[in-house]
């Protein structure tokens, strides 16, 4: 008990000179009906992979109330328990320019499975086995495998898989999933004969397996909306024996048809062949205006009507978007396993609202030089050596800066809130480490909180450690707990169910 108070002491002469931060329990801007959720382990995900490259630019995040805040505490504050992050092989050319879209290689996911793993959040791995993007109109073979056979790429692939994951988890990150592909309709790795895609996909999930028999493996999918199309492509993985654990989809609304239908497939998948279902990417745009110069895919131009689009572009409709979301894939019982929102904190690296003529010019020629040499834009120029046809015309900066959670300048959104509303869970006040007991080591979990130090422990309990219900998370919190432990009374309810 000495040490233990001696770390108190130490943490609270920190908080005096670090500053006290406040955290709001019943500060929302937005509502969100709550999910009973079938699957206790529902995941309400995210994927951040160009957050390192946003933040060689020069970005920062802050929370709701404007303190800045390392964005993976900010996400695990707001109820986001998994991180996705997308590894492509080599996006760099000869000289070590990077291809854009976050430079994703196994470095940049080392690095960002370390950081969710500090806040609490498990990882899932997304290999691309390409080095760029892969969707079902490429599926480009990485370049040290252009010449490859299929035999020597399925090689490849378990070498490359296992590996790469021994990496990241010896990082600090902490693997629940590993992705096979990326919305391989088309193919994989440059093969598009069933035959031989059946082939490297047992290649990359043998390697799973081997690596660590728990972590989930993935197959990923798009075009829900291609209703017989996506329930055969689930019958011919199990023609061809491919024993994968969980099926995959995209849903973006403005493309992909209706909710019900997304339901239905991935229910036709679980119900059919036992397999997990989830939605691997979704997003929808919380207003029609771009903050950085690059043509959005959403805007008043593109993308923004149709009868699948039932929600406002605004903070409100992003956040009842992904709830509905995630209570289409609810539906589907104890096997829908959740949702992950693609790219929630892909914003401006240089805010150009409001600004025309020169100024405008100026600020869009800054960012342009951002996107080139750090890889926060979509594509960069040198892209072009890999991908020509598309990225090599069209690189530039975020399609999506309207779809994230944090406005231009990092400011997280009343939006993002809905990850924590959709799931409200009971904790002990005053339970900070959500062990369900109340003791002095919840005590220093909250002045650890307070002095910005990262813990291991469920966020979403924290506020629940607000014993006096001022809205701040402080040292008078962790003083009454600290009471409270030790037999002497205070005037709040602390050791007693609240939600």
């Amino acid at each position: 008990m000495r040490i233990l108070k001696g770390i108190m002491s130490a943490l609270l002469t920190l908080v005096i000179i670090c500053g006290v931060l406040t955290v709001s329990a019943t500060d929302t801007d937005i509502s969100a009906e709550p999910i009973a959720f079938n699957n206790s382990d529902f995941i309400r995900g995210m994927d951040v992979s160009s957050v390192l490259s946003l933040e060689a630019s020069g970005v920062s995040f802050s929370d709701h109330r404007g303190a800045e805040q390392d964005i993976f505490r900010i996400l695990a504050d707001n109820g986001v328990n998994y991180i996705r992050v997308r590894v492509w092989n080599d996006p760099f050319n000869a000289q070590g320019r990077g291809y854009g879209g976050g430079n994703s290689d196994v470095s940049a996911a080392c690095k960002i499975g370390a950081r969710a793993d500090l806040y609490g959040m498990k990882l899932l791995v997304d290999f691309h086995y390409s080095d760029f993007w892969a969707d079902p109109g490429k599926q480009k073979a990485p370049k040290a495998w252009s010449n490859m056979t299929v035999s020597q790429k399925s090689e490849a692939i378990y070498d490359y898989t296992y590996n790469s994951l021994k990496e990241i988890s010896a990082s600090g990150a902490d693997i629940g999933m590993a992705q096979i592909g990326n919305e391989i309709n088309t193919g994989i790795a440059g093969e598009y004969d069933i035959d031989d895609v059946a082939e490297l996909l047992k290649s990359g999930i043998r390697a799973v397996k081997d690596f660590d028999g728990s972590v989930l493996t993935a197959v990923h999918f798009t075009d829900p909306e291609k209703t017989d199309y996506i329930k055969s492509l689930a019958d011919r993985l199990s023609d061809y024996d491919v024993d994968y654990d969980v099926f995959a989809l995209s849903y973006y609304p403005y493309w992909h048809g209706s909710l019900d239908n997304l339901t239905d497939v991935l229910s036709y998948v679980a119900d059919t062949y036992g397999k997990y279902a989830m939605v691997a990417e979704t997003s929808y745009a919380n207003t029609l205006e771009d903050t950085d110069g690059h043509a959005n895919t959403v805007s008043y131009w593109s993308n923004n009507t149709g009868d699948d689009l039932l929600w406002s572009f605004t903070p409100q409709g992003q956040a009842d978007e992904l709830r509905a979301v995630m209570a289409a894939v609810n539906a589907v019982g104890d096997r829908g396993l959740g949702v992950f929102y693609w790219e929630g904190a892909w914003i401006s690296v240089g805010d150009t609202t409001g600004l025309s003529g020169s100024a405008y010019q100026s600020r869009l020629e800054a960012n342009r030089g951002l996107w080139e040499s750090y890889g926060s834009g979509w594509a960069s120029s040198y892209s072009a050596e890999f991908d020509p046809d598309d990225a090599g015309k069209w690189y530039g900066g975020s399609a999506v800066d309207n779809q994230a959670f944090f406005d231009a300048h990092g400011k997280a959104l009343p939006s993002l809130k809905v990850f924590s509303l959709v799931s409200p869970e009971s904790y002990k006040l005053g339970d900070a480490d959500g062990n369900s007991d109340v003791d002095a080591l919840d005590a220093t979990c909250v002045l650890r909180y307070s002095a910005l130090i990262p813990l291991k422990v469920k966020y979403t309990s924290l506020r629940h450690a607000d014993v006096n219900s001022d809205g701040e998370l402080d040292t008078l919190d962790a003083t009454l707990i600290q009471r409270y432990s030790t037999r002497v009374s205070t005037p709040y309810p602390i050791g007693a169910y609240v939600s």
